[in-house]
């Protein structure tokens, strides 16, 4: 078993892929004597899973994964559930949390036992660079929904870096109702509130969950609707306490 499993979930990140590769590896081969990178190519119409594949030719601790378009949530899902480190870092593929920040993540985890450890960009010692204050404004409001509904006291649910001991990471993936396996095909981007449910049921289950402040770089996407896909992540976080009234999440 590895000390680390880095899951990147990909879709039409051909642009960025090798780069994003060429910094994790050389992070982590100074961070940690055992690691994997898994790559979860989700569906892209690019050549986003061949670039991964070449990389992997000089780089044997890098594996590509090969999805059905599900969204980014079913990615994730299946790089966890196929990784075999102690420790399981959720990134994205844009690096917009810088790879070096997972140190921070790590102390928490291994020195003072947390099993859930969120990136957050809220918080002393937190960085956001270049967001337009419009999305900040949208996501604060979001937050406040989110805190309402669903996670009270926490300040930001939705940054994509997170670090997650693996028993309870694999608890976790194993129970989600609305963004686990029975995802569908789908025709169009989806960001989804995944975090969301991951983090409600590591509450749920009675896990130790840690917000860490980060540096965090805002990157210009034009793949979604924002608006949309931001009603679609509301729908969805009532979903999830729903499931939760109808007793779906079984604590054992």
């Amino acid at each position: 078993m590895k000390e680390y499993s880095i899951v990147i979930p990909a879709y039409n990140e051909a642009d960025k892929i090798s780069s994003t590769l060429t910094q994790v590896v050389s992070f982590m081969r100074t961070f940690s004597p055992s690691y994997e990178v898994i790559v979860v190519d989700d569906g892209s119409r690019d050549n986003t899973a061949e670039m991964v594949s070449e990389f992997q030719k000089n780089n044997p601790e890098v594996v590509v994964v090969r999805n059905p378009h599900k969204g980014k949530s079913y990615a994730v899902y299946t790089g966890v559930m196929r990784s075999d480190g102690d420790l399981i870092y959720l990134c994205d593929a844009d690096l917009s949390t810088p790879i070096s920040e997972l140190k921070k993540l790590a102390v928490w985890a291994k020195d003072q036992d947390f099993d859930v450890v969120i990136g957050s960009r809220e918080g002393k010692g937190a960085q956001r660079i270049g967001e337009p204050s419009y999305r900040h404004i949208i996501g604060r409001i979001f937050n406040l929904l989110v805190q309402v509904l669903a996670l009270p006291g926490i300040q930001d649910s939705q940054c994509g870096f997170k670090l997650l001991k693996s028993p309870s990471a694999r608890r976790i993936f194993a129970n989600l109702k609305v963004y686990g396996p029975d995802a569908k095909i789908t025709q169009k981007p989806f960001f989804g509130a995944f975090d969301v449910e991951v983090i409600y049921l590591a509450r749920k289950f009675g896990y130790k969950i840690k917000e860490v402040p980060v540096i965090w770089h805002y990157v210009r996407t034009t793949r979604f609707n924002f608006v949309e896909n931001s009603y679609k992540m509301a729908r969805d976080v009532l979903k999830i306490r729903l499931n939760d009234a109808k007793g779906l999440y079984k604590v054992e």
